[in-house]
């Protein structure tokens, strides 16, 4: 009987004890610490895969990025870039658009077309692109160097 008694006593104990208030952890448990920002990590990957010259996996990159974060200027002039390299003109002619609507026709951008243009073939379009854009550069070196792509070609 002193054993049922104990027991019984045992499992009071562990009843009362287990209903405190003062045992519930009352600590947030939604901070994990700094978040990634997995946006910035595709336009890190994607810039350094097109500057390998893989332009598929830069393109993938930059289009996660995107979708990710549709107001970064910077993935999108990857992103149009990319499609640039890989001859699919009209993905990169939509994600120009994109890009002007979101960061303006600012002269860098002006000038991606214009290189754009020129892989296309459409060198009259493309010299008509990169004079806009150069009279808006500070440093025009980059423009002329696609200028001389033209007379080149």
């Amino acid at each position: 009987m002193n054993r049922w008694i104990a027991c019984a006593g045992v499992a009071a104990l562990l009843a009362v004890s287990g209903c405190q208030s003062s045992a519930v952890d009352t600590t947030l448990t939604t901070a994990l610490g700094p978040t990634h920002d997995v946006a910035a990590a595709d336009l890190k990957a994607g810039k350094a895969q097109f500057v390998d010259g893989n332009y598929g996996l830069a393109e993938q990159h930059f289009r996660k990025a995107v979708e990710l974060r549709a107001d970064n200027a910077e993935a999108w002039m990857g992103l149009a870039a990319a499609y640039d390299e890989l001859g699919r003109f009209d993905f990169a002619d939509r994600a120009y658009d994109q890009l002007v609507k979101l960061a303006g026709r600012r002269p860098e951008i002006v000038n991606n077309m214009g290189y754009s243009q020129h892989l296309r073939g459409n060198d009259r379009e493309a010299r008509k692109l990169l004079m806009e854009a150069r009279a808006g550069m500070a440093d025009k070196a980059v423009v002329d160097a696609n200028l001389a792509l033209l007379k080149k070609g």
